[in-house]
Order: C-alpha cells, then structure tokens, then sequence
C-alpha cells in the first residue's frame, strides 16, 4: 500500500500524467478519498469532473490558478467521477463540475458549475486560518 504521502504527490503535466491535473494539484480517488480529504490538518478543495464535461474544462486552469495562489494553506484535489463514482455519490454530486470544501472532515462549502475565480477564493478564505 503506498504512503500518504505517495497519494498525495503533486502531479505534473510534464510528467505525461493526467492534463486536467496542475502542478499545485493532486489526483483524488475513491481509494485515497479518506486519508488525503478527510483526514486532512489543511482544508481541501476537491474539484468533482470527468473528461467529457466542457465547463468541467473551462474551469480547470481557474482551479489552477487557485491552487497556486493558496499553495500550503488549502490542498487542491481532483476527482475524475467517471473513475472514481463512489465518493461524488456519498456527498451528493449530481452535476459536475462541482467543487467541495473540506475542512475537518465535514464539507464546508460546495460550489456547482463554472464560476469565476472570486467566487472560489472567497469560499476558501472563510476556511483558511
């Protein structure tokens, strides 16, 4: 079984891994699910798509840049639904692209659809000490 930190590792685009996937971004599965979102001591944003979605696209290099801009105070997750069906189905993901806010373990805030970045930042500054 590989360590948390394995399953959290940042993937890169250069390293021929997953496009949707940043620098700043690590992949969420069902089977990392628990340790790298719940279990987590920083808050988490999960970013809930699949590869047919177009706003699922769109918003993809917004999630970058967030990312970036709140790199180790919130970790950054994304979640294929397609790969990984189980978790999106127990927090009630029912349209993608929809982001989560974990923080605690608990969901803190949940986002649907394409929107601008403020609309992200904001969300994630009333959970960042």
């Amino acid at each position: 079984m590989a360590s948390s930190n394995a399953e959290e590792k940042n993937i890169s685009r250069a390293g021929g891994q997953d496009k949707h996937l940043g620098s700043a971004i690590f992949e969420v599965t069902d089977g990392n699910f628990d340790q790298v979102v719940l279990k987590s001591d920083q808050p988490v944003l999960i970013d809930f798509w699949a590869a047919w979605c177009g706003p699922c696209k769109a918003l993809a290099p917004i999630v970058d840049e967030v990312a970036t801009s709140f790199e180790g105070r919130v970790k950054v997750g994304k979640m294929d639904v397609d790969a990984s069906p189980v978790t999106p189905q127990r927090y009630g993901v029912r349209g993608i692209p929809t982001l989560l806010i974990f923080k605690g373990g608990q969901v803190q805030e949940q986002i649907v659809g394409y929107v601008p970045r403020e609309t992200i930042e904001k969300a994630l500054k009333k959970h960042v000490s």
